[in-house]
C-alpha cells in the first residue's frame, strides 16, 4: 500500500516545546523584550510552529532571506519562493542585539513564541516587490503592504513555539499537518489532491475539483485560506459556511475540509510553489493549479498583474523538485448547449460559453438582480443573500478629505443634516478635531501621528458601518496610503464613498479663521498641510468638489445624489 508523501525537506518541523519545559520559558519570557505580533506576523509564526512551513525553523536570516528573494531557494539549495521574516518598527529593533531572546505575543498579551535574534537587517523593499511580486506598483495588494504597512527592519532567528493562536470559531475544520495527515491515515487515503481558494466556491469550482481528483485516482482535501486573503474578499466564516454546504454535494467518503491560517502574499506565480510546498507538508500528493492562481487582479491600467497560466508554468518547472504532482486546469465555463461547465479549451466551434466574474456576481447581489441557476447551489446563494444584503441596507461611510478650511467639516454638517432628515439609518459625524479631542489627545501632528489619528477614524467609521449606520468622516487626511489602509478597513463591513473637498488652497487660507496658513508661511507652524507639509490628491474619488464654486447646502446635495445614485438610500 502507497504511504503519504513525506514533508518538504524530509521532515516535518513542528516546533513547539514539550509541556515538561513550558512554565520555564514562560517564567523566562517575562524578563524578554515583548514583540505584539501583527496578523500576518500571527499566521506565519503559527505554520512555523505546526509544521506547514517545514523545513524553516523559525523566521529568516539576513543571508537566506537574500537568497530567496533573488534566486526562490532556502541556504540548502530547496525550492523556497517567499520570505518568511519578522518586520518590526525602527524604535524596537535598533535595541535588538545579536543572541538576545525575545518574547513573541499576540495581541491581547498572550505568549505564543519565543525568539533568538541571529540576524537584523534593513531591507530593500522596493527590491524585494520587484523580485517577488514582478511589480514595485502600489496597486498590487501585496507590493502596498510591503510598502506602505510592514516595519522597516528585519529580524530573523529560530523559533521556540510555546502555544498556538486560540480560535473560538470552525474549531472541528482546524487541522495542523500532524492532525491532517493522521485523518488521511485513519481513512487509507494515501493519494489527495488539494484545492486552495479564497473566495466563495460554485459549480464551476465543484465541477474542477471533481475532475481533478477522478483524473488523479485520488480524494479531494479542500483547503480554503481563512487567515489573511485579499482586501474585499468575502469574509471566512461567510465562506466557510458555504464551503460546509458545498461538502455535502460530494460522493461520501471522497473529500474533507481543512481550514489553513495562511496569510496570502497574493504573489501569483511564486505564490503557486508555495502552496503546493505547504499542501505537501500536510500529506498532499496533488495540488490543483488554476488560472491566475494567487493573482490579485488587475492593477490599475486594467491589465492583470500575471499571465493567467504563468502560475502553473512555474509549479511545472519546479515539479520534480518539489516531489507533488501539479493538477492544471483551465477555466471552467458554462455551456448551455451541453448543460454542464465545461474546460475552456475544451468549449468547440459554435458553442456559447457562460461566465460570471466575482465583481459582476458582488454587483448582483448589491442591487438585488437575479442570479443564473447554472452559478451556484441555492444553498450558496442564500449564505451570499444574507451577508451581502443590497445597498439600501448596508451601513456605509463617506469620506471627506481635502486641504485645511477647504469646508470638510461644514458639508459634513449639512450632509448630517439632509441624512437625519431621511432618518433610514442612524447618522455619526467623525471630524477630526473632534476625534483628536476624544480619541486621540495624545497625538501630536507629526506623520506618523496624523496617520494614527486617521486609522483610528477609520477604524470608529468601520464599526458604525458595520452595525448598519452611516459615518461621516472628515480629517484632512493628506496621505494616500492612509485613505486606502482606511478604504480597507471600511469595506470589510460596508460601503466606502471617497469625497475630495478640492477647494484652492487660496481659498482655503483665505478662510482660515485661525491663523494657521500665516503661522505655517511664517515658520511658526511645522507639518503644516498645504504649506510645508504635502497634500497627496485622490486620484479617483467617488465624487470631487470645490466649495469655491458651491455652497455647504449646494456640496451637500451634490453628495446625497451619488449616494442615491450608488444605491445607498432610495
Amino acid at each position: 500500500m502507497k504511504t503519504l508523501i513525506e514533508p518538504y525537506g524530509g521532515k516535518l518541523q513542528v516546533l513547539y516545546l514539550p509541556n515538561g519545559a513550558l512554565e520555564a520559558e514562560r517564567r523566562r519570557a517575562i524578563e524578554y523584550p515583548s514583540w505584539h505580533l501583527t496578523d500576518r506576523q500571527i499566521c506565519d509564526l503559527e505554520l512555523l510552529m505546526n509544521g506547514a512551513f517545514s523545513p524553516l525553523t523559525g523566521f529568516m536570516s539576513c543571508d537566506e532571506y537574500d537568497r530567496v528573494v533573488r534566486d526562490s531557494r532556502l541556504g540548502n539549495g530547496l525550492v523556497w519562493p517567499i520570505p518568511i521574516v519578522l518586520d518590526v518598527d525602527r524604535e524596537f529593533g535598533e535595541k535588538l542585539v545579536h543572541g538576545q531572546r525575545l518574547a513573541l505575543r499576540d495581541r491581547e498579551g498572550v505568549l505564543v513564541a519565543t525568539m533568538t535574534v541571529e540576524s537584523k537587517w534593513t531591507p530593500d523593499l522596493e527590491l524585494e516587490a520587484r523580485l517577488v511580486y514582478g511589480t514595485t506598483d502600489s496597486a498590487h495588494p501585496g507590493v502596498f503592504h510591503l510598502l506602505h504597512k510592514a516595519n522597516p527592519i528585519y529580524v530573523g532567528g529560530p523559533i521556540t513555539g510555546i502555544e498556538p493562536p486560540a480560535y473560538y470559531d470552525f474549531k472541528h475544520l482546524r487541522d495542523d499537518p500532524a492532525a491532517l495527515r493522521q485523518k488521511f491515515r485513519k481513512r487509507g487515503w494515501s493519494q489527495v489532491v488539494a484545492f486552495q481558494t479564497r473566495n466563495p466556491m460554485h459549480r464551476a469550482h465543484f465541477e474542477l475539483t471533481c475532475r481533478a481528483a477522478k483524473a488523479s485516482e485520488a480524494n479531494l482535501l479542500l483547503h480554503p485560506v481563512v487567515g489573511m486573503t485579499k482586501p474585499g474578499d468575502v469574509d471566512h466564516y461567510t465562506r466557510v459556511r458555504c464551503y460546509e454546504h458545498v461538502l455535502r454535494r460530494y460522493p461520501e467518503q471522497t473529500t474533507i475540509m481543512s481550514l489553513l491560517p495562511l496569510a496570502m502574499r497574493l504573489a501569483g506565480p511564486r505564490e503557486a510553489v508555495w502552496h503546493a510546498i505547504i499542501r505537501r507538508n500536510f500529506g498532499c500528493s496533488g495540488f490543483i493549479v488554476g488560472r491566475d492562481h494567487a493573482g490579485p487582479g488587475n492593477g490599475g491600467n486594467g491589465v492583470s498583474f500575471y499571465d493567467p497560466y504563468a502560475a502553473q508554468q512555474l509549479v511545472r518547472n519546479y515539479q520534480d523538485q518539489l516531489e507533488i504532482e501539479m493538477i492544471p486546469f483551465e477555466e471552467m465555463m458554462y455551456v448551455p448547449e451541453r448543460g454542464q461547465f465545461v474546460p475552456h479549451n475544451e468549449i468547440r466551434d459554435g458553442e456559447t460559453p457562460m461566465t460570471i466574474s466575482g465583481t459582476e456576481l458582488r454587483r448582483r447581489l448589491r442591487d438585488g438582480i437575479e442570479i443564473p441557476e447554472w452559478l451556484s447551489f441555492p444553498e450558496v446563494l442564500d449564505e451570499l443573500r444574507r451577508s451581502f444584503p443590497p445597498r439600501h441596507r448596508q451601513g456605509f461611510v463617506i469620506f471627506f478629505t481635502g486641504l485645511p478650511s477647504s469646508g470638510k467639516s461644514t458639508i459634513a454638517n449639512a450632509l448630517l443634516a439632509k441624512l437625519n432628515e431621511d432618518g433610514t439609518r442612524p447618522v455619526t459625524v467623525l471630524d477630526g478635531d473632534v476625534v483628536r479631542r476624544h480619541l486621540s489627545s495624545e497625538l501630536g501632528f507629526s506623520r506618523e501621528h496624523r496617520n494614527l489619528n486617521v486609522l483610528r477614524i477609520g477604524y470608529v467609521a468601520g464599526l458604525i458601518a458595520k452595525s448598519g449606520g452611516i459615518a461621516i468622516c472628515a480629517p484632512i487626511a493628506p496621505y494616500e496610503n492612509i485613505r486606502r489602509q482606511v478604504r480597507e478597513i471600511v469595506e470589510a463591513a460596508g460601503g466606502f464613498i471617497e469625497v475630495h473637498v478640492a477647494t484652492p488652497v487660496d481659498v482655503c487660507e483665505k478662510r482660515d479663521r485661525k491663523g494657521l496658513y500665516a503661522k505655517a508661511r511664517a515658520g511658526l507652524l511645522s507639518n503644516f498641510t498645504g504649506v510645508n507639509d504635502p497634500y497627496e490628491a485622490p486620484i479617483a474619488p467617488d465624487l470631487r468638489i470645490d466649495t469655491g464654486e458651491y455652497t455647504p447646502d449646494q456640496s451637500a446635495q451634490q453628495i446625497l445624489l451619488k449616494i442615491e445614485a450608488l444605491g445607498y438610500i432610495r
